[in-house]
């Protein structure tokens, strides 16, 4: 298995359909390369949170956010469950977030996520960061659709349990979830870690990449 050292990353965006999105998906990543960077600034987008929710979102960017050396952090109110329906919107929104950020590293959801607003954030990140490094993240669900990722990022047991153990603290309204668990992120950062020959890790499809030596 081949490693891919980051040492240029200066620049992160991050997005996210809903306000726990980007913590399921990267978390434990985002905090690895905050502490081993930290005059990386990073951006962090939430496109739908409303009351209680967008409160949790403000409280969990801080606390994953806490290393970076700057951040900025954007919570928008686009329907949720309805963003193929607001996609001239959501579009509008990516143009104008892309005269605002270069980013040398963007995350956001699996091209092929069965929820709707997932599968659309991807879509508009890559009509929007073409030339970019993109990491599509995977989010388990009851629709079944985890694949075959093909980048692992390696972590240790004290931030894998930090990323599960966070979620569950900033994000009191999915307590009702039958998933929302320590041990469902566990679980999958632990198969993940098996899968690249480490104790825990955090995976992502990649489809494009250049090699500049």
């Amino acid at each position: 298995m081949t490693g891919l050292r980051l040492d240029g990353i200066k620049t992160l965006l991050c997005l996210g359909a809903h306000s726990d999105d980007i913590e399921i998906g990267c978390g434990a990543t985002i905090r690895k390369l905050t502490r081993e960077q930290p005059a990386m600034a990073v951006w962090w987008i939430v496109l739908t949170a409303t009351g209680r929710r967008r409160a949790e979102a403000k409280r969990s960017a801080r606390a994953f956010l806490r290393d970076a050396g700057r951040s900025q952090v954007i919570i928008r109110q686009f329907r949720n469950g309805y963003f193929p329906f607001e996609g001239t919107a959501i579009k509008d929104f990516f143009e104008r977030l892309k005269s605002r950020v270069k980013p040398d590293l963007v995350f956001t959801h699996f091209r092929d996520d069965r929820h709707q607003d997932h599968r659309l954030v991807s879509d508009l990140t890559w009509n929007t960061f073409r030339d970019h490094l993109i990491w599509e993240y995977e989010i388990p669900k009851y629709d079944g659709d985890l694949a075959s990722p093909n980048l692992f990022v390696p972590l240790s047991r004290t931030l894998a349990k930090e990323k599960a153990e966070t979620l569950c603290r900033f994000f009191p309204t999915q307590r009702n979830k039958h998933w929302f668990a320590a041990d469902t992120f566990l679980a999958l950062m632990r198969l993940r870690g098996m899968e690249c020959c480490a104790e825990y890790a955090e995976a992502f499809y990649v489809r494009k990449i250049i090699w500049t030596p």
